[in-house]
């Protein structure tokens, strides 16, 4: 009998490629390229006519702009492996967070417009170094562009789980496109009132959003799961950045999650936070410091006090023996 919350990495086949086999993968591309024309492919319900290169808020015309692309050894140990995760990092964002900390990125066409060959492209030379996945980051508003990429990097050979790395400003007809195609979804579960959204993401929408969205990606994929290995392979891992002051903030998220989705939600409580982007001392002060280790470790304490119990800790050790020649 396997232990709770494993796959046999024999028995596993990413998702996308059973929808590739009957024609639907194709399909589903065109369908989400039709989208673009009058867009609505994030909350924000632009719709405007991105297929004719036309944009509003995400700055994002036709084609997807790519930062940069690269196996990244700073995301979650389930996820980095001993080779990697295979992150590409989209230029733009459909969210205004004022602290980010990729602000270049998000804010401003740092990167290059890449078509769909380039796009398919940067996933077989993830595949080839080794990834373990490959990880869209801030995907929110190129849905249609990847699903573009992706038959032809499968045809091409392409075989890894694909991570959606989301802020959870996504909108359900997108999420609902990805069904049968993303194999773990990463939201990051950021805040639970519109206040707080309006101010600091300049999104008021977003807590709704975000739980109508997060609810669709564990309705989806379920609860996050392993192989022998303890490499993530299907499921939803949630992110939260603890902020200065915000276990007001925490304790709502932290219950809906283990009342709404499950409390073996698989969850990430992330204490890096720091004062970046437009966060002064002048402008946004209450949130210009640092994270304290006591404020994330009340935070931990307040998500078990939920019903939470899977929550991601760091080992450097942990793939040691796999890293080895």
């Amino acid at each position: 009998m396997s232990a709770p919350f494993t796959i046999n990495s024999g028995e596993f086949e990413p998702a996308y490629l059973k929808l590739h086999r009957t024609g639907e993968l194709f399909r589903r591309s065109r369908e989400a390229l039709r989208a673009l024309k009058n867009c609505k492919v994030c909350p924000r319900d632009c719709e405007v006519d991105r297929l004719n290169n036309e944009f509003a808020l995400c700055k994002t015309g036709r084609h997807a702009y790519v930062s940069s692309f690269f196996p990244h050894f700073g995301e979650e140990d389930c996820l980095r492996g001993w080779n990697g995760s295979g992150t590409i990092f989209f230029s733009m964002c459909n969210l205004k967070c004022v602290f980010c900390q990729n602000y270049d990125i998000s804010q401003k066409h740092d990167g290059d417009e890449v078509g769909p060959e380039a796009l398919a492209q940067m996933m077989l030379r993830l595949q080839a170094m080794g990834c373990h996945n490959i990880n869209f980051v801030t995907p929110e508003h190129v849905v249609p562009q990847i699903l573009e990429a992706l038959p032809m990097a499968v045809e091409m050979g392409l075989r890894l789980p694909i991570v959606y790395n989301t802020g959870a400003y996504d909108s359900l007809e997108s999420i609902e496109s990805l069904r049968d195609i993303v194999d773990i979804f990463m939201p990051d579960f950021k805040y639970w009132e519109e206040t707080d959204s309006s101010t600091y993401l300049k999104a008021k929408s977003y807590p709704d959003a975000a739980r109508a969205a997060i609810k669709a990606m564990h309705e989806q994929v379920g609860d996050l799961v392993f192989d022998e290995k303890g490499l993530a392979k299907r499921g939803v891992l949630v992110r939260h950045l603890v902020m200065p002051n915000s276990a007001a903030n925490v304790r709502p998220i932290m219950r809906w999650l283990a009342r709404e989705l499950s409390p073996d939600t698989y969850v990430n409580i992330m204490a890096q936070y720091r004062p970046a982007g437009k966060v002064t001392q002048n402008r946004f002060r209450e949130i210009c410091r640092r994270t304290t280790s006591e404020e994330h470790a009340e935070a931990v304490r307040i998500a078990r006090e939920e019903g939470l119990r899977r929550f991601d800790t760091r080992d450097p050790e942990a793939f040691l023996a796999y890293a080895l020649p």
